[in-house]
């Protein structure tokens, strides 16, 4: 499917509806919610070191000039250097995040059509795929500095069709990232109401995990993901949901 097709599926789709996606979503949530446990795991395994990395020049600093630790004081060379890598994380996170949350949307589709499929939570970093990880890593790294520039308005906005692209990045391979970016501001733009509710209930649904002794909330966490799954099949691929991808 290319792009042309995919946006013209875009424009002649029906309005979403959030009860049905919702009710969905728990349905699907009881049979994924594992698989969700594992790729938030993943996430957090994956992410560590580029953390580490962050903090390794003031550690360094640290073991070399304890007596900075002493005045709480940075130096101006150790600030420059911390900010440079700043991006660096940011853009890993992102890549990380993108790859690992198509993976999973890609596991639901499997899941919701009882397919027998191994479950691959890194299809998206094999074959190349996470060049284009990377670079949709980027887009949503520039979508959430214009955000920001627009007194925080924009990033409320830029929620929709962020949350949307890892769908867009699982089930339309053949799209480049400029054109799942175009895609997901589309779908985002004609529905973005019903979008950004079902994105704050569900994250709020989520975040009650932290109620069971706070470990609860990364068997819920990936909830909040699973409505950009319906969504994008509603407005999309209705007709072909069934295939195995």
């Amino acid at each position: 499917m290319d792009f042309n097709e995919v946006t013209s599926r875009i424009s002649k789709s029906n309005k979403l509806e959030f009860g049905t996606i919702l009710t969905k979503t728990f349905e699907l949530y009881k049979k994924v919610w594992l698989q969700g446990f594992i790729t938030l795991l993943f996430g957090l395994v994956l992410i560590a070191p580029f953390y580490i990395l962050l903090y390794m020049p003031m550690i360094a600093a640290g073991v070399t000039e304890p007596e900075m630790l002493k005045s709480e004081e940075m130096s101006p060379v150790l600030g420059l250097m911390m900010m440079g890598l700043m991006p660096i994380l940011v853009v890993a996170a992102m890549t990380t995040a993108i790859a690992l949350n198509a993976a999973f949307l890609r596991i639901c589709h499997h899941k919701y059509h009882n397919l027998d499929v191994p479950d691959d939570y890194f299809y998206f970093f094999k074959n190349g795929r996470w060049k284009k990880s990377l670079l949709l890593g980027l887009i949503m790294l520039v979508m959430a500095i214009v955000g920001a520039m627009m007194c925080g308005v924009g990033i409320i906005y830029f929620i929709v069709p962020i949350s949307l692209l890892p769908a867009f990045f699982a089930f339309t391979e053949g799209l480049s990232p400029v054109e799942i970016t175009k895609a997901s501001l589309q779908l985002a733009n004609k529905n973005w109401l019903v979008i950004f509710g079902l994105i704050l209930l569900t994250g709020i649904i989520a975040e009650l995990g932290i109620i069971l002794c706070f470990v609860g909330i990364l068997f819920t966490a990936m909830l909040s993901k699973i409505p950009m799954y319906f969504i994008y099949m509603d407005a999309v691929e209705r007709n072909s949901e069934t295939e195995t991808i």
